[in-house]
């Protein structure tokens, strides 16, 4: 029998502050792309056709009890490591890297999606095994394989920016489960040594975004000009900005990537620090309202899932802040419901289907 109770305690909060931030991203995908000559749908009317998609996604995400994905996340872990594997060996490749499957329709990223199915694994793993005092490292090996089976095969592609958010999310996820002090301490150390060891393995386009992280001005037409023209863009705009199409950062394409990685510094010169302001409070309350939803969630399965969600948004959040004003170096890391793609958007749409569906059933037990 349908439980009224769902319709009662249907989170409109989530649902408006999602379509707030997905509406004024829209606005500034039109702004940051008007002087294109597109032969084919304009870009912000293609973003609006994947928000509504994404929304439809929601409603049916809400329909089912999201504690049946606990049954179901080994066997959604195989199947997107096969996907994973398919990449690698038939996968589409596009300026250098391989990444997608091409459906025809859509080009399908396995590495998006993997984010969601870590964050049903762990949230299983995390909320069948309580440990009061915290976790030791001999009881993190298995949530460490099954972490490190798709961040290497995502490193291969290579995508630094989706492993980086995998790790991300886990660690999130892992310090709200619990850790002893020696065992933040040794993981610590061991990603201390990772990093150094890993330097050596990246991909020399990867090392170069990391010195040009460092020192732009190195190389200001080069490796060094996306860093540079966002700083400018963002530096631009003042307090209220230039006004609504007005940006010449943008409007004159000196601003390269303005519709994905850099789609902040087409807002920030437009609309300057006021409105960079307000974006930014817009998302602050979509995480504090996210880790609220865990807080009050009906069980310890649904209190991960929430936080691993909310993990998800705001380590992008940050990350694509700290490139386009230079605080991080560029990793191709989309701003969610804001930098156009659709695949970003339908997973961010899913994680906010799991948000709603923890705090639609948090009087269930």
């Amino acid at each position: 029998m349908f439980d009224r109770r769902l319709v009662v305690n249907f989170d409109w909060i989530l649902l408006l502050a999602v379509c707030v931030l997905a509406g004024i991203g829209i606005l500034n995908l039109y702004s940051a792309t008007a002087n294109w000559h597109q032969s084919t749908a304009p870009i912000y009317m293609k973003q609006l056709i994947w928000l509504g998609g994404g929304l439809l996604l929601v409603s049916l995400i809400c329909c089912f009890d999201y504690r049946h994905l606990e049954h179901f996340a080994f066997l959604g872990y195989i199947v997107t490591l096969g996907m994973l594997v398919f990449v690698l060996v038939m996968g589409k490749t596009s300026m250098g890297a391989t990444r997608w499957i091409n459906l025809g329709f859509f080009n399908l990223q396995p590495s998006e999606v993997i984010k969601i199915i870590m964050i049903i694994l762990l949230a299983r793993i995390f909320g069948r095994t309580a440990q009061p005092e915290g976790f030791t490292l001999s009881e993190l090996w298995q949530p460490a394989l099954l972490l490190l089976l798709p961040v290497g095969m995502i490193l291969k592609q290579p995508d630094l920016g989706t492993a980086l958010m995998l790790v991300f999310i886990s660690v999130s996820m892992l310090i709200f489960a619990g850790l002893r002090r020696s065992t933040f301490w040794s993981l610590f150390l061991l990603g201390l040594v990772t990093a150094v060891v890993g330097w050596f393995g990246l991909h020399d386009y990867q090392r170069a975004r990391i010195q040009t992280f460092l020192n732009p001005e190195a190389d200001p037409l080069g490796s060094g000009y996306h860093i540079i023209q966002s700083k400018i863009a963002v530096g631009s705009g003042g307090f209220f900005g230039k006004g609504f199409l007005q940006g010449t950062q943008s409007q004159l394409s000196f601003l390269p990537e303005r519709h994905t990685d850099f789609a902040f510094s087409v807002f920030a010169e437009e609309w300057g620090f006021f409105g960079c302001s307000l974006l930014l409070f817009g998302y602050m309350f979509l995480i504090l309202w996210g880790l609220y939803i865990a807080r009050r969630a009906a069980d310890r399965f649904g209190m991960f899932l929430a936080i691993g969600v909310t993990a998800m948004i705001f380590w992008h959040i940050v990350v694509n802040l700290g490139m386009v004003i230079g605080l991080l170096p560029v990793v191709g890391v989309p701003l969610p419901l804001f930098s156009y793609g659709g695949t970003s958007m339908v997973t961010t749409m899913i994680g906010v289907g799991l948000l709603m569906n923890v705090s639609m059933r948090r009087f269930m037990f």
